[in-house]
């Protein structure tokens, strides 16, 4: 904190501050009034004051350059009177009318932020939070006039689709927090920072052997039969061998992969670019595609030069031949881990596999990993057991082991 001991705050003053760090200057005159600076220039007059010994509150007046510093003095002295007074210290709608509205600040980070670091479905998945939900909930309304309550509300309007509200409710943090690095709003002014988040029921779905030979049938019916793109099959059949993630598959091109190596170059997969290495009947899947002529990808699409796009249609045939109508295409990759962790494999090598950067997010199998470790230890047990306890009583409850008279 500071204090303009020798000078009010004024254009000239407040034009003259530098600062290394968040900063705030109190006027000299009158108390309760000052002035936030931030490393990047960007100034806003504050207020803070207290009445009836309740704890001080700090109120935002208006950003310099956009509101004079008579003007925030002016205003300022109005809200430590209504402070004085026992009222909500809530600055004068002019005040708060003065910043962007959460439209321009929303539109601005799909422009300047999204559109330019972001992969094209995370910009698709954006752009449709923003359009959607939080455009006609909060587009009009002015960023400063946004608090902790309407933002709840939001949240708590959406709670038939829990997952969406969570991510919704994390857009707008972001788009909050590039508006405060861009100067538009005050640093720390943040409304989402403590909502309560849905809890979110991680849903887990894995195949077992009979399913997995039902889905084995399905494919092999629905690739002899009419109706079903060749293509369309052998996505599903290398989702399945491979533990890759639908767009992966999808997006593969045939320079991407090398039968001799037996492995798959995504440059450009969700965690960033990796090498897969393939099995040697994810390679025979993968020589036995008809390659379309002028068009570079693996799954082709419609289009000339385009791939496949949607693979839930001919899911959705898939999985009900094989009577398996719960199960969701991101299944087939939760299916594999299960199916390495069944066979040994441990968290480590699995996250490799599955192109994971974070042990967090493999840990998410963990408990299967436990469950094979227990029906391990049982298997090894009972064989042990096989030959150590014979004659010993088993389901007895409290019965001991027969004695031999001396």
């Amino acid at each position: 904190m500071a204090k303009l001991t020798t000078a009010t705050i004024s254009k000239r003053t407040v034009e003259a501050l530098a600062v290394e760090k968040d900063t705030v200057y109190w006027d000299s005159e009158l108390s309760g009034f000052g002035v936030r600076a931030y490393p990047s220039g960007s100034k806003y007059y504050v207020v803070q004051t207290r009445a009836n010994g309740k704890a001080a509150k700090r109120v935002t007046v208006g950003r310099h350059g956009i509101v004079t510093a008579e003007e925030a003095r002016r205003r300022a002295a109005l809200i430590i009177a209504r402070i004085k007074a026992g009222e909500e210290p809530l600055a004068e709608p002019a005040a708060v009318a003065c910043g962007p509205t959460v439209g321009e600040i929303a539109r601005r980070w799909l422009e300047e932020h999204v559109a330019v670091r972001c992969k094209p479905r995370t910009v698709e998945m954006y752009t449709l939070i923003v359009r959607k939900h939080l455009l006609p909930a909060l587009g009009r309304a002015p960023a400063l006039a946004v608090d902790h309550k309407r933002v709840t509300e939001l949240h708590h309007s959406m709670r038939g689709t829990p997952s969406m509200a969570n991510r919704t409710v994390e857009a707008l943090s972001r788009i909050w927090n590039s508006a405060e690095d861009r100067g538009e709003l005050p640093e720390a002014s943040n409304p989402c920072r403590v909502v309560m988040k849905n809890r979110e029921r991680g849903r887990e779905r894995f195949l077992s052997g009979e399913e997995f030979r039902r889905l084995g049938r399905a494919l092999v019916e629905a690739e002899t039969g009419r109706g079903m793109s060749a293509h369309a099959v052998a996505a599903i059949r290398l989702l399945l061998l491979t533990g890759l993630r639908r767009n992966e598959v999808l997006g593969l091109r045939w320079r991407d992969v090398d039968l001799d190596a037996r492995e798959l170059k995504l440059e450009d997969s969700k965690t960033g670019a990796r090498v897969a290495p393939l099995s040697p009947e994810a390679a025979q899947v993968l020589a036995g595609i008809p390659r379309v002529e002028r068009n570079p990808h693996v799954i082709p699409g419609k289009k000339a030069g385009t791939h496949l796009r949607n693979l839930n249609d001919a899911w959705d045939r898939i999985r009900k031949r094989a009577k398996l109508e719960d199960v969701r295409l991101h299944d087939c990759r939760h299916s594999f881990a299960s199916r390495a962790l069944a066979l040994g494999e441990g968290l480590t090598m699995i996250g490799k596999l599955l192109g994971h950067t974070k042990v967090e997010t493999t840990a998410r199998y963990a408990h299967l990993s436990r469950e094979s470790v227990r029906e391990s230890a049982i298997r090894v047990s009972d064989s042990i057991a096989a030959d150590i306890l014979k004659g010993y009583p088993v389901g007895g409850g409290d019965q001991a082991p027969a004695t031999t008279a001396a």
